[in-house]
């Protein structure tokens, strides 16, 4: 007997094509699958999911650390002895390893939305474990190279930590929507999951009582204004520790200069960070010979006349050149080494303050017991007063106590209230990952923190109560007349709470949405016979609909068959006299 089988008219789904293709490379109808997913292939997405979270931590350590690239590239030029800017490979494969990565948990996200299959397909797990792999080892490398820096994650929640709980919220909601779906399902298997996400969800709505931030204070108590110090000038807008960056640093209303003094062989003190000249002058050019030698080696002459302004043009330290004027730029490339005399005697003209530190010479070197008085007569000629100058020196601190008293010194540690009596001090200078909250707010003295370049470090700082900041960037918080955000711990906590009652309501109703699309389609008797039938215009015939006949054996027997039979014949009819679709289920 003849089998009479309707070819099914099936609607194009670009979509679904598009999102199996690339995923799991099926392109084709009949290779996708509603069946559950094998236990191989859900390990592969939790190894997805997993490389999310990790490259997303990553790259948030990488987004707040912009405010000491200039840090990281400097210790990596004390290494390599080649300066380099070395976040731009990092930052572009973290990008795109990052891009990758979300792209393929969004299209596996959405094959668990629409119940299909997941298989990834195998050049994608090669990606995600190169990906992987990748991010671990920048990881251990950040951690043996850049441990310190680790600290400004945990500093930044204090500025971001709010916000991102809301976001965390929003996205564990949403992902409701497809744990709602799978619990429908039923098992132990689901159950486990809907533990997982309730204690996942509850744990969000309580991560508040953790969340310790300055700026969730009574906006009557926030403190005036911190000063802002010029850290080596203005070193994003001129070479650093000349006196065109100072100048600069001057037209963003500084306090106060910083500045790190080396003694060269004739006792003059000049500016320079660096242990050699390489990096930030022509040594290479003038002296070949010499050019790694200590910086402390040369005579003044000799250092006088090397250039210390095209590096800057060259090299491009912070990415600024291309926005400086042409008269700026002439300016920089005549411009020449520091000396600690000039330097205060600019500070004297201006008014400002200036904070430096020194490198003492070596014991081999001519004025090792004489940079005290080296540095004392520099002060002198200067004209500067005293009170202005303020020296940062751990080591030989009574001698310099002694032979200058009227120098301010400064501690770069914190120390009890005895310990700064003992140092006879009253300010401190702290690296920011050293000074707490609560340390700053208790202390009683004079506190400046560096380096701070970034606004959201400037206003956490500015909650904290810290006076005064070091910054490469003064062009930058000059422009910051508040802190980013402040609110009461009222408000805070009516946000709170209301993004938690949100989500809860939100959660809430998907379940009971998602629970009775599938009491409906339970409902449905798939043994049913429905024919479908669409109008179409007569010119379209040909290309909507498609039919065929399969000639096989038996046919079968029984009342199902029969039906069957007759439906499709009636079908059959339809289309010819009406062309129309029909669709035979059963």
């Amino acid at each position: 007997m003849v089998k009479h089988q309707p070819l099914q008219v099936y609607e194009r789904q670009l979509c679904l094509s598009c999102l199996t293709g690339i995923y799991g490379c099926r392109w084709k109808r009949y290779q996708r699958s509603h069946d559950d997913s094998s236990k191989w292939e859900c390990t592969w997405f939790l190894i997805l999911s997993s490389s999310f979270l990790l490259l997303l931590v990553w790259s948030y350590f990488w987004w707040e650390a912009q405010n000491d690239y200039n840090e990281f590239n400097w210790l990596l030029y004390n290494r390599s002895g080649e300066w380099n800017d070395g976040t731009v490979p990092v930052i572009a494969a973290t990008l795109v390893g990052f891009s990758y990565v979300t792209f393929l948990l969004i299209l596996g996200l959405c094959h668990i939305a629409l119940g299909q299959q997941l298989n990834l397909y195998w050049i994608h797990k090669i990606g995600v474990l190169a990906v992987l792999t990748s991010t671990i080892a920048g990881v251990v490398s950040i951690d043996d190279l850049w441990r310190d820096e680790w600290e400004i994650v945990l500093i930044s929640l204090q500025s971001t930590g709010p916000f991102l709980h809301i976001g965390a919220v929003a996205v564990v909601t949403t992902l409701g929507w497809l744990v709602a779906g799978q619990v429908m399902h039923g098992g132990l298997q689901v159950i486990v999951l809907l533990l997982l996400y309730v204690c996942v969800l509850l744990g969000l709505y309580l991560v508040p009582l953790t969340i310790s931030s300055p700026c969730i204070m009574p906006p009557a108590s926030l403190k005036p204004r911190p000063s802002i110090i010029g850290r080596r000038g203005a070193p994003m807008l001129a070479p650093e520790n000349t006196i065109m960056s100072f100048n600069k640093a001057l037209q963003q209303k500084v306090i106060a200069f910083e500045a790190d003094v080396t003694i060269s062989m004739d006792g003059v003190p000049f500016l320079m960070r660096d242990h050699t000249l390489r990096r930030t002058t022509d040594v290479a050019s003038r002296f070949p010979g010499r050019q790694h030698e200590d910086a402390s080696l040369f005579n003044w002459t000799e250092i006088r006349s090397l250039n210390a302004g095209v590096w800057f043009l060259r090299n491009d330290p912070y990415w600024t050149v291309k926005f400086i004027s042409t008269r700026d730029y002439g300016r920089a490339v005549n411009q020449t080494v520091c000396s600690l005399v000039e330097l205060l005697r600019l500070a004297a003209k201006s008014n400002c303050s200036v904070l430096f530190s020194l490198r003492i010479p070596a014991p081999e070197h001519p004025r090792h017991k004489l940079w005290i008085s080296d540095v004392q007569k520099a002060v002198q000629r200067s004209g500067i007063q005293p009170e202005q100058v303020m020296w940062t020196q751990d080591s030989y601190r009574y001698q310099v106590r002694a032979s200058a008293p009227l120098l301010h010194q400064t501690v770069k540690e914190m120390l009890p209230v005895d310990g700064l009596k003992e140092k006879a001090t009253h300010t401190l200078s702290l690296h920011y990952s050293k000074a707490t909250v609560a340390e700053i707010r208790d202390s009683n003295v004079s506190l400046n923190v560096y380096p701070v370049n970034e606004p959201w470090l400037f206003s956490v700082l500015w909650c904290s109560g810290v006076e005064s900041v070091s910054s490469d960037a003064p062009h930058v918080l000059c422009k910051v007349p508040h802190p980013i955000w402040l609110m009461s711990p009222d408000e805070y906590c009516l946000i709170w709470v209301t993004s938690d009652l949100v989500s809860a309501a939100i959660v809430i109703g998907i379940f009971i949405l998602q629970k009775w699309r599938m009491s409906g389609m339970r409902s449905y008797n798939p043994e049913q016979i429905m024919l479908s039938a669409v109008a179409r215009k007569p010119g379209r015939d040909v290309n909507i609909m498609k039919e065929k006949l399969i000639f096989s054996g038996d046919i079968g027997s029984g009342p199902l068959a029969s039906s069957s039979e007759s439906a499709y014949c009636n079908c059959i009819d339809y289309l010819c006299n009406s062309t129309a679709s029909c669709f035979v289920m059963y």
